[in-house]
């Protein structure tokens, strides 16, 4: 291809970004568009089956069977909102094997927040309320994100994402609202998650490397320090209902900015986690991989069935 040839796809390209026209597997795309796209939906499929680990060992020791049936139901969501990423990220040419090897091998990142232990029932809660809280505030802009396959995908992922935060408040409304002993857990809880879900939202812009591009090719619609706000300015009213307090000595409201002053975040505490070296990374990894290899034989049967209804229907269509 001549360089004439480049330049007017990539005029055409970026025409399309600045309409608002969505991107579709089919079209040309520059190879780092494509990169940028495989390294983020990547990342947030990963998030998501990683996701399900720290909630699962607490499916048989919820307190009630109401309790374990909405979080069976949660963490089903989450292996299909893996599911969708995965398929979506397949539509940019690289195969489900490389992104599992990937991920399996720590070559990929996933989410620091699920690096961090669940250490009660009240975990849960804050999960749900802050965790898939600042997801959803992240995750609502990704609907109309310049890459098809990741809009479309998204639109079903926020809608139940909406119901885990739900889910997760009304279990922190109900510790809150039950004996002093249990609205203290709810507190331990808060205290413990409110620092992790802030540093979920990414590194503050001047030191995110990859903002500036998302923002110029619409991946992103607002900045990791503009979502950040937006959180804490929705969250810290949700607390006060609870009853609850905001483990943030400086956390102020600011009239002239209409939200809210918060204080230092411990970014040294989240590159540590980033890199490896939280608390439950290495479980999470090991969890991750022995669940893989222990499933083979499901795969397994799986595809065998799968050629033998096959074979069956070509017989018959003989």
């Amino acid at each position: 291809m001549s360089e004439a040839e480049i330049k007017s796809l990539e005029a055409q390209f970026e025409a399309k970004i600045a309409n608002d026209e969505k991107i579709e597997p089919k079209d040309w795309m520059p190879e780092k568009y494509r990169k940028t796209h495989i390294r983020q939906i990547s990342q947030h499929a990963h998030s998501e089956i990683v996701g399900m680990l720290p909630e699962g060992n607490w499916i048989t020791r919820a307190p009630s069977l109401r309790r374990k049936a909405a979080l069976l139901a949660k963490v089903q969501d989450e292996a299909g909102h893996g599911l969708y990423l995965y398929s979506a990220c397949e539509t940019l040419g690289i195969s489900r094997e490389e992104l599992y090897n990937q991920l399996h091998t720590g070559a990929a990142k996933y989410s620091s927040i699920f690096n961090y232990p669940t250490l009660t029932w009240a975990d849960m809660g804050a999960i749900g309320w802050l965790v898939d809280g600042a997801a959803i505030i992240n995750q609502v802009p990704l609907c109309s994100t310049s890459y098809g396959p990741y809009a479309r995908a998204m639109v079903r992922v926020c809608k139940e994402e909406s119901f885990h935060q739900r889910q997760g408040y009304e279990i922190m409304l109900s510790l809150c609202n039950g004996t002093e002993e249990q609205k203290q857990m709810a507190q331990d809880a808060l205290n413990r998650w409110w620092w992790p879900s802030l540093m979920m939202l990414g590194p503050e812009d001047k030191d995110s490397v990859h903002t500036e591009q998302s923002m110029k090719w619409k991946l992103k619609r607002k900045t990791n320090d503009e979502l950040r706000q937006q959180f804490i300015d929705q969250t810290v009213p949700q607390a006060d209902i609870l009853g609850l307090t905001i483990p943030d000595p400086e956390l102020k409201w600011n009239e002239d900015k209409g939200g809210y002053d918060f204080g230092p975040i411990d970014w040294d505490e989240f590159w540590q986690v980033v890199k490896g070296h939280g608390p439950m990374n290495k479980k999470r990894l090991d969890d991750r991989r022995n669940a893989w290899e222990k499933g083979k034989w499901v795969r397994d049967a799986a595809m065998a069935y799968a050629q033998k209804q096959n074979e069956r229907k070509n017989k018959q269509a003989i």
